[in-house]
């Protein structure tokens, strides 16, 4: 044997395509189950328990002014943990990230709520401060795993290795309602207000535990190994990025508005829609029995599904969701991932004007409204995992997919409830205004889709390129 082989350095670890999978997977399962958890009980719980107003509206309205505090700390959290990802590497990153989300997600589920006494500021006000840390968990959560499966991605699988994070997002949105139906159907409602609603919050920290233990074991990616090779660590990489690739960071940020308008009003808005009584005699009979008052010029017609009904639908729309997603890796290779957006978005923008007739055609229309919006959320959602990478250098590339990724989050999704209730309200009930928001935002991130310039998974060597 010559002596240069036995001379050459042993070949530097590799992650394995299952671990890179498990590892983006899971994460980012966990770190979105955590998320839809308090989305869903925002809706079902939450105002009741932490903002008990005479009126339901100001209540829920409340509640999701606490759910939107999240998307505020995302853009925090991507700054401080895309300068550690950026700093020491993407794993030991996304380690804290998952912690951080988990550990406020299990206090969460510990809080004293706003009936009890004593308690009546406080408990809103570490609601607020623990919604908070979930976001800022998330705000480092997302980048992290995209670049642990995208740096990782042999040549001409970016796409599809992108997609693996992506289903995270239906597979913690199924298991987070399907936890919430479990507790509602086996618990009488006095119990689940009482204890149940916190169980899936506690649940949480078995599977933070499990996504620790899949973590620790990976070695750091073969693109940020080259960043650190070359000596190109950038020593702040928020300075960086905003000096060098300001024009990504916009065009992502809008790029990315779409989906996430798409997805919170699927989610958020359609079960407050659908779970809200469908008449006046109704809604009063309801606040009858719950010994709360009801005021008939504030009330404002839903579709009137149970609770449990409506999540069951949920779920089974979000299952074209992950579908979807998978399918949108192997497509996004074979014709671009920029053409798979544009058309995408057509679509988006054509579907916000469906909403008054699908809403109104009954048990099937509801249906067909939720199965064809999640079906457009998977196509536009899983090319996101290499599309908003792709945009920047390795040596920014945590910190410049994160901002993008979490400002469009405040823009979008972080007040999409809020706004699709107060135009629901606005119309008297009628979702017309709702689907015309839609389609608005669409068009917003078409117009940046077609600025940006279209670019194939192998026209640069995505490890190598530095700003």
């Amino acid at each position: 044997m010559s002596s240069s082989v036995l001379d050459a350095p042993p070949a530097a670890p590799a992650n394995t395509r299952g671990r890179v999978i498990l590892a983006s997977l899971i994460g980012t399962s966990i770190e979105f189950y955590d998320f839809y958890v308090y989305a869903t009980a925002a809706v079902l719980v939450f105002p009741a328990l932490f903002f008990a107003n005479s009126d339901p509206t100001i209540s829920l309205l409340q509640s999701f002014a606490v759910f939107g505090v999240a998307f505020v700390a995302r853009p925090v959290g991507s700054i401080l943990f895309g300068h550690f990802g950026d700093r020491i590497g993407r794993k030991r990153t996304l380690v804290a990230s998952l912690l951080t989300m988990g550990i406020a997600t299990v206090l969460i589920g510990c809080l004293p709520t706003g009936l009890t006494p004593g308690w009546e500021i406080l408990a809103p006000g570490f609601l607020v401060l623990l919604r908070f840390c979930q976001g800022l968990g998330l705000g480092g959560e997302w980048s992290g795993a995209a670049l642990l499966a995208t740096e990782n991605a042999p040549k001409g699988k970016r796409s599809i290795y992108g997609t693996f994070p992506q289903l995270g997002a239906p597979i913690g949105f199924i298991i987070a309602n399907v936890v919430f139906l479990i507790l509602s159907t086996t618990l009488a409602p006095d119990a689940f207000l009482a204890w149940g609603w916190r169980v899936p919050f506690l649940v949480s920290a078995v599977l933070v535990i499990v996504g620790l233990y899949v973590r620790v074991r990976l070695v750091e990616t073969p693109a940020f190994q080259k960043v650190v090779e070359k000596g190109e660590v950038a020593k702040l990489p928020l300075a960086r990025v905003f000096k060098t690739s300001w024009r990504p960071l916009i065009l992502g940020t809008f790029i990315m508005l779409a989906t996430y308008v798409l997805f919170y009003l699927m989610t958020t808005f359609t079960l407050t829609f659908g779970t809200t009584a469908s008449s006046v005699e109704v809604a009063q009979a309801a606040a009858e029995k719950a010994g709360k008052a009801f005021d008939p010029s504030t009330f404002v017609p839903g579709l009137g599904y149970g609770r449990n009904d409506f999540l069951i639908m949920l779920v089974v729309g979000c299952v074209f969701f992950g579908i979807f997603t998978l399918v949108s890796g192997p497509l996004a290779e074979k014709v671009g991932r920029r053409n798979a957006l544009i058309w995408t978005t057509v679509g988006i923008a054509a579907f916000g004007l469906l909403f008054v007739p699908l809403f109104a055609g009954g048990f099937v229309g509801v249906m067909a409204l939720l199965i064809i919006g999640f079906t457009l959320m998977g196509l536009t959602f899983g090319p996101m995992g290499s599309e908003l990478p792709e945009l920047f250098p390795a040596n920014v590339r945590y910190t410049g997919s994160a901002i993008s990724y979490n400002v469009a989050s405040i823009l979008g999704a972080a007040v999409a409830p809020f706004i699709a209730v107060a135009l629901w309200q606005a119309a008297d009930g009628s979702t017309a205004l709702v689907g015309n928001y839609l389609s608005l935002m669409a068009l917003i991130t078409l117009t940046a889709l077609l600025i940006s310039k279209p670019q194939k998974a192998d026209d640069v060597d995505f490890a190598d390129r530095l700003s």
